[in-house]
Order: structure tokens, then sequence, then C-alpha cells
């Protein structure tokens, strides 16, 4: 099989070798189209190079960690990183490579190319999927261009390509991709063509933008849109954008630049232009049979073919959980709008939100009114449910990019080493944390401040403690957890300080130092314009690190304001009927409180031990996801409601579904964790990096499996959790 193929070398044959858009390409330049000078890499290659290097066996390894069935976006996207950081780490064999070298340099010898995804079946008639494969412009040099082929290759088990597995009948031993090289075409004016509308048959749509068409596809930059009459080709409508930038050529990549003025009232194509570009669907289309979705470009006047792909309507989003994922993808220039959305917006209309509710006095309300205020406060924790969802998580695309960017100028051993350059941001939930260790300090130093506490005394504790105590409880309002409010005078968590104050601090390390070390030999690798992308990614990262947490605390506080109006709303229907009402929903305390008349339905309390009854345990290994370097070995503490939390002890290993940013502050006592739900994403792999704990995540049945007592090693190197007396001894990592 040959290993690379020039575009008239390409047959109806060759079809499965180069893949959809590579046998397009060919098509479209055997029949008279401008279309840049292009080879393909073959699918040979892709299986030469996971077969010699031994790939093909790791990535078996990766995938079958765990059931796709019981995987979050965190996870999918953690399998999909460790993946590209072993094509990234793999050299290409020096056999592979000298049959490669020679056909690049025939062709593209002292040009910038863009390398391009070309899987077989991804953008067939039946499915057309794209965007779910990664393409790189304005790449020069022999050995950018083998890195960016293996780039290419990884993206075939991309995070977007995984969701859709089924789809694209991925398979290990089968699946393979194919590599466009393109020399690059310098265009002034970018877009691409739908030759049918996706949204109606009648129509064709043409979008357009100034400079390369890169910031179209990513998001970055907005396009000017037609909409033309399918069957005449005539101009329905013209849609301006806000034409204020472009993207340009950059050293190994490209830019955002400001359109100059002149340009920003002027739409990027002429209405015969316009009808150009709709005839060159057209003649797509003539070629393949259905309509085409077409990338182009003018370069000096000449209308320039890139790719192209059949249109197949709703085809590339399904459900409703997968179209939301594909979402969290965000151009760098979204992510710097969404940080300053999020930090000058969103974050401050939270806390005066809280503010607010906090200040909606409860006591005096009449039943119907009490009712009325549920629902009100009910709707605001909604609405900041639905802002948080659209904008918030999105952001945590932050800390991806920066991963991906710092992996392929690093190329670490631990795919997830940027995690540490992110450690030590003002988190609000660390803020809380310290404001509970200084109280805990002072009962070290003052121990008869203890003995008030264990009498529910605040009162009579010293007036500075006091002050500072009120202090945090006015930051950052009750801890809440669940449906379990732990208010200024509860006796549980005066406990849970004293228990604190039982532990000893643990001393500062020399790590602070060499994560400094390590952020400005990657900001090295970077000059001029370049390496000032390199910081606002940097400040990007560590804000989506940050909001990652902070936000679920704000939002928290909104949270607390519904349970304590909930719960008042309980009380005075318990205090009325004489029963249990502890579990009785919003609606249902809602309605009651409305008809004094209808009577509350009596709810059973599940029993944790009943439900865990059933499994009798051995010493035992569980596998999950190294989350937090270090070996732990204690106790268990299965966190599954409020009385487990506030029953931790210190020393205890924390086993849980989940790590709530509002549970935290339970964090600093844990020897280690363990929690059911998987990422180096999710808060507790984040909390537990800034305290430095042994963390392990994506542990299944994690919950179920350990029991509270059960003495319990946490390896966080290799993700490994023992039950039983078996002990591993605390070493490096290897």
């Amino acid at each position: 099989m040959n290993l690379v193929l020039s575009l008239g070398e390409i047959h109806e044959q060759h079809r499965k070798q180069v893949g959809g858009k590579g046998f397009a390409l060919a098509e479209m330049a055997k029949k008279g189209l401008h279309v840049p000078v292009a080879v393909c890499v073959t699918t040979g290659a892709y299986n030469e190079y996971v077969t010699k290097t031994g790939l093909r066996e790791q990535i078996i390894l990766e995938l079958y960690r765990k059931a796709f069935e019981d995987m979050r976006w965190e996870e999918i996207w953690d399998t999909s990183l460790r993946i590209r950081s072993l094509f990234i780490k793999t050299p290409m064999p020096h056999d592979l490579r000298d049959r490669l070298v020679p056909a690049i340099q025939s062709k593209f010898l002292g040009k910038t190319v863009s390398v391009r995804s070309s899987a077989p079946g991804e953008d067939s008639l039946k499915t057309s999927f794209a965007g779910l494969h990664e393409s790189f412009v304005n790449i020069s040099g022999e050995e950018a261009i083998l890195d960016h082929i293996r780039l290419v290759w990884a993206s075939l088990w991309s995070d977007r390509a995984l969701l859709y597995r089924q789809e694209l009948g991925l398979d290990v031993k089968k699946s393979a991709m194919a590599v466009i090289i393109q020399e690059m075409v310098l265009g002034e004016r970018s877009g691409v063509v739908f030759g049918e509308s996706p949204v109606e048959a009648s129509q064709a749509v043409v979008e357009a933008v100034y400079g390369l068409n890169q910031g179209l596809v990513d998001g970055t930059v907005e396009p000017d849109r037609w909409i033309l009459n399918r069957k005449t080709g005539g101009i329905i409508s013209h849609n301006p954008a806000p034409r204020d930038k472009a993207l340009r050529p950059a050293p190994g990549g490209v830019r955002v630049e400001s359109l100059p003025p002149k340009l920003r009232g002027k739409p990027p194509l002429e209405n015969p232009e316009v009808s150009a570009v709709f005839g060159l669907a057209l003649k797509a289309e003539t070629f393949f049979g259905p309509p085409q979705d077409v990338e182009w470009t003018y370069a000096k006047d000449i209308l320039h073919a890139l790719q192209a792909r059949p249109i197949t309507t709703g085809s590339a989003t399904g459900d409703e959980e997968r179209r939301w994922y594909l979402s969290l993808h965000r151009s760098f220039d979204n992510l710097k709008g969404l940080q300053e959305k999020i930090e000058k917006a969103l974050i401050p209309a939270m806390e005066e939100e809280a503010a607010q509710l906090a200040r909606r006095g409860i006591s005096g309300l009449s039943d119907a009114q009490l009712a009325d205020e549920i629902e009100y406060r009910k709707g605001i924790h909604e609405k900041w449910l639905d802002i948080y969802k659209r904008d918030c998580i999105p952001f945590a695309h932050g800390m991806r990019l920066f991963g991906q960017v710092y992996n392929d100028v690093m190329r670490p051993k631990d795919p997830f080493e940027f995690m540490d350059l992110l450690v030590g941001a003002k988190m609000v939930s660390i803020e809380r944390n310290q404001m509970l260790e200084d109280l805990a300090s002072r009962i070290r130093r003052e121990p008869e401040l203890a003995a008030c506490l264990k009498e529910n005394r605040l009162d009579e504790c010293d007036t500075s403690f006091q002050e500072a105590f009120y202090a945090m409880s006015k930051r950052f309002g009750d801890l809440t957890w669940g449906e379990a409010r732990f208010g200024q005078h509860s006796g549980q968590l005066f406990d849970f300080i004293i228990e604190m104050a039982s532990r000893t601090p643990k001393k500062e390390t020399g790590e602070a130092k060499s994560n400094e070390d390590r952020l400005e030999e990657f900001l090295s690798h970077f000059e001029g314009d370049q390496r000032a992308y390199a910081m606002e990614m940097i400040d990007i990262a560590r804000a989506s690190y940050r909001f990652r947490d902070d936000d679920n605390t704000y939002l928290s506080q909104i949270e607390g304001h519904v349970l304590t109006a909930l719960n008042e709303g309980r009380r005075r229907i318990g205090s009325r009927c004489g029963i249990e009402t502890g579990f009785l929903g919003v609606e249902h305390v809602v309605r009651v409180l409305r008809n004094e008349e209808e009577a509350p339905e009596v709810c059973e309390v599940p029993d944790h031990e009943t439900v865990e009854s059933g499994f009798t345990l051995k010493a035992r290994q569980l596998v999950g996801q190294p989350a937090g370097a270090g070996i732990a070995f204690g106790k268990a503490r299965v966190v599954l409601d409020a009385s487990d939390l506030f029953s931790f002890k210190s020393g205890e290993i924390l086993v849980c579904d989940a790590v709530d940013p509002n549970m935290t502050f339970v964090v600093p006592l844990a020897a280690g964790i363990v929690e059911r739900r998987g990422g180096m994403l999710i808060h507790g792999a984040i909390i537990a990096r800034e305290y430095g704990i042994p963390c392990v995540t994506g542990v299944a049945g994690a919950s179920k499996l350990i029991r509270t007592g059960d003495r319990v090693t946490v390896d966080g190197h290799l993700g490994i959790v023992i039950i039983g007396e078996q002990r591993l001894m605390d070493t490096e990592a290897p």
C-alpha cells in the first residue's frame, strides 16, 4: 500500500485509504476546480505507526478503563487527552519517517501548509460529522509537519469522536485516519457554502469572513451570511456581521487581528462573488450527487475549494446531551469573552442576588406568603442553574485548551502536569477553609475555647473569636450540602472546628517554586506576540480552574436561602400535623401551605445501612484514575449524607460519589480521597491538588464497595484503591 498519494494518483479504489475529504479534493481537482496542491498520507501510515510503536494496545487499555455509559464528560476528555499524549510522546519509527519525508519535501519544501483530517466514513452521506477531528493551518518545516500528522492521527480518538463512537464505527483494531497535507492559500476572504440549507431544503447558505477560514470554523469571527434561492440562485437576504476582526497567519498558526476601518463597513463578498461561491457548491454537487458543504477562500480574486463534504441534516448533533457536550468546545477568543462576563457580571450579580435573599425575612410571613416565597427563591435558584450550565461549565474548556497547548510544547510524562501550574488560585472554598483553619488555630492555642464550643456557648468565647466566627458566617453564609444546612449556632459545626483543631497543619513545601520554574520553561517556547498569547491562555486557564469551584460555592449561597424557606415550611407543616416532614419536596410543601386541609404524605427515610448491607467485602483492589499524587492509608469514611459529613475525623479517607464544592470544608481533614465520579477537572481532583492530598477518581461503585471503617490504601500515582489490611510503601512515583 502506498503511504502517500498526490491528488492526481487518487482513484475510486483508494477511497478507503484516503478518506472522504481526500477523495473529494482529488475529484474536484480532476474536474478543473482551483484546489491547492495537496497529498494524502493514507490510512496505511496510521496503521503502521500504531502497530510498530505498540500504541494500538495502549489505546485499548485507555478506552476500556471504564464502561463508556458510566463516563461523564470530564472522564471522556481525560481519556482523549491521555491518548493524545501517547501520540505526542511517541516518535515515528525511522523507516516510516524515511518514507514520508521525501514525499513531503518534494511538494512542500519551504512552503506553509494546512494539515487536515480525512477519516474514512467521517464525511459520508449517511454520517457527516464536521469538527470531530483536528485540522491545523499555517504549518511549516519538516518536523512540524510530522508532529501535526501525529496530532491529526490522535484526533481519531478525540473526545468529540468518542462521543459518536457508535455512529462512526470506532474500533481500535480496524479504525484508521488519513491525513491531507495541503499547500496554504493565504486568502483575503474565506468561508463556507451550504449547497442546501440544513434547515430549509429550498435554500442555500453562503457565509464569509475577512482573513482565514479558521476564524469562522472555530467561532472566533462571526460571518456575514447570505440566504439564496437554491433553484434560481437569487439572493433572498443578507445578514451582515460586526466585522471587527479577522484571523491572519502567525508563526506556527494564526492570530486574531483587528479589521481595518475601511473594511468594517464593506461585506467580504460582492453579490457576483456570492453567486460564484454558490456555483462552486453546485459544481461539487454535480460531481458527488448530494448537496455539499464546501470550504473556500478567495486569494487574489481566484476562488479556491479547500474541502467538501456532503450535507446531512441533524446527523452531527444527535441527542441533547451530546449537543450540549459539543458546545463545551470554545475558541480562545470566546473564552476571553466568557471570562470577562463571569468575572465582571455573573459572579457579582450572583453575590448580590444572594445578599438580597438574605435580607428577605420569612418569620412573619403567613403560610400562603411563605409558599410564594419558596417558589420565588426556587425560581431564582433555577435561573442561576441555567446560567451556570450555559456559561460557567463551558468556561472549563479554558483548562482543557491550556492543557493541550502545554502538552504539545512540553511533552511531559504526566499528561496532567499542567494542572500543577493552576494550583494556588484564590478559590472561594479555599478562602472559606482558611477562615475555618484560623478558628481552629485559635483553639489549638487556647483550649478553653473548645470547652465553650462543646457546650454551644459561643457567646462566652473571646470577643475576637466571636467576631472571626461571625465574619466567616457573613462572608459565606451557612455551610450547606444537599438538603442539610449548618447554621452559625449548629453544634455540629462547632464540633467540626474542634476536630480541625486536633490535626497538625501541613507545612509548606517547595512545590510552588518548582511550578514557577516549570511555568517559565513553558513560556520560554514563545516569543513576541505568541508569548503574550501564552500568558493570556494561562490567565484564562487559572480563571477557569478557579471558577470551576467558585461558581458552585456562590450558587450554594442562593441554594441555602431556598433551603431556609423550605425548612421553615416543613417545620410549620410538621408542627401542625405532628409528623416527620424532612423529606417533603418543594411542590408538596407549597401545596400544603396553601391548603390547610390537605394532609402531607408520609415519606420513608431511606436507610443507607440497609442499602449497603448486601455487600460482603474482602481485601480487594479497585481501579480508577489518578487525580492527586501520593499514597495514603487510613480508615474509610463513606459520605452519603450530612451526618456522615460532620462525623468525619482527621486522617480518614473520604469516600463519596463526588466531592461537591459545598462539602470541601472537610477535605483538609482527609488523608486521601476516593470518588465514583471521574475526571481531572472535577471538584474533588481540583481541591485534592490544592491540598496535596492523594486522590483517585472514577472508581465505579466506590461508596458501595467500601464501607465506613474499612482500612483503605489510596495510590494517587497509579489510580489504585486497596481495601483491607494490605498497605503500599509511600514512595515516589516511578
